[in-house]
């Protein structure tokens, strides 16, 4: 059955950032942000494997955590949505200081 395409909210930025990564349970894993929205980002994990619906605290480098749901894995990539939506300026700017390697910075 073919689902009907949703379009985004806010357009991703393409980015490479290290993430610390805790599930409700405890348990915690490092992986990579690859792609940041307000609402949402694409994560893949070291070892940690999680299901859909599965609530996530991420912790980037130099920032505050903050929390997030599941909403879709494939393969090694689960699609994070945001609890509150992230502030569009610092999206911007972590999408300059985290630029996605083949990226230009601004």
């Amino acid at each position: 059955m073919n689902r009907p395409i949703i379009p985004r909210r806010s357009a991703r930025k393409p980015v490479s950032m290290a993430v610390q990564c805790r599930t409700q349970s405890g348990l915690r894993d490092s992986g990579e942000i690859f792609d940041i929205s307000a609402e949402g980002c694409r994560l893949r994990m070291g070892g940690l494997f999680v299901r859909v619906g599965a609530r996530l605290i991420l912790r980037p480098s130099g920032l505050e955590a903050f929390g997030g749901s599941v909403r879709w894995i494939c393969g090694d990539f689960a699609g994070i949505e945001f609890d509150r939506p992230m502030y569009g300026p610092v999206v911007d700017h972590l999408a300059i200081q985290h630029a996605a390697q083949g990226q230009l910075r601004g």
